[in-house]
């Protein structure tokens, strides 16, 4: 990860993973998946039901991706992190 001059955090090009709560089916992660692809800055985007992550690239920022997530009814927290 990076900081921009705002200190704002972006996924860098190693990417970012995110522990994803709420999904309940393959619909789920195909949705989240759409979702978060159509984040500025996103490159890539996978999610995976079984693990409930998700897996980003790109130069997206952080807070960008979490609201694209809790906006399609959803909570997302960055992966190990304790903080939501």
């Amino acid at each position: 990860m990076s900081e921009t001059d705002t200190g704002e955090r972006e996924a860098g090009s190693a990417g970012i993973e995110l522990a994803i709560s709420g999904m309940a089916c393959a619909g789920c992660a195909s949705t989240l998946t759409r979702v978060l692809a159509s984040v500025p800055g996103v490159a890539r985007a996978q999610v995976e039901l079984a693990s409930g992550r998700a897996r980003i690239e790109g130069g997206a920022r952080i807070e960008d991706l979490l609201r694209a997530v809790e906006a399609a009814g959803y909570e997302a927290k960055l992966a190990g992190s304790d903080a939501a």
